[in-house]
């Protein structure tokens, strides 16, 4: 079957298009960290001293009853979650034992949870992180469904 020249124009634009944030998460909402690509998180800044860089995360693109959430909606839900996938940790995050007696309270890998308007937003690509203080984490969770997102 041959394609249009607008079909031929589209599969070329999906083939250049440069790898971003978006590009993790799966249609159904869940986040695959081994889809992010290489020079994605090359060009994620680097966490300072005692910060910590969070992934928010999105939400699913249909509701349970069924309905499909508008890319709108969800780039709204990920500005108000709470929830959030540890991307990478500062040097100095969790070093003070004086406030952090039992060690580091999440590493590299972890889902959170956070103040919901706890840390600098900053846009990257078709995403957005988090930058946190190490002491602004609230929790780990196992599975960021497990939370109710308004």
């Amino acid at each position: 079957m041959t394609m249009t020249a607008l079909e031929e124009k589209w599969a070329q634009d999906a083939a250049e298009k440069e790898p971003t944030l978006d590009d993790a998460y799966a249609d159904d909402g869940s986040l695959t960290v081994e889809n992010i690509d290489q020079s994605v998180l090359d060009r994620i800044p680097k966490p300072t001293g005692w910060r910590v860089v969070i992934l928010p995360y999105k939400g699913t693109a249909k509701t349970k009853g069924g309905i499909i959430l508008a890319d709108q909606t969800r780039e709204r839900q990920q500005i108000t979650t709470v929830c959030g996938y540890v991307l990478a940790v500062g040097d100095l995050a969790y070093r003070d034992t004086t406030k952090f007696p039992d060690g580091a309270w999440c590493k590299q890998g972890d889902w959170v949870i956070f103040g919901r308007y706890a840390g600098a937003r900053i846009g990257l690509d078709e995403g957005e992180i988090r930058i946190l203080n190490d002491d602004e984490i609230l929790a780990r969770i196992n599975n960021p469904e497990d939370i109710l997102h308004m």
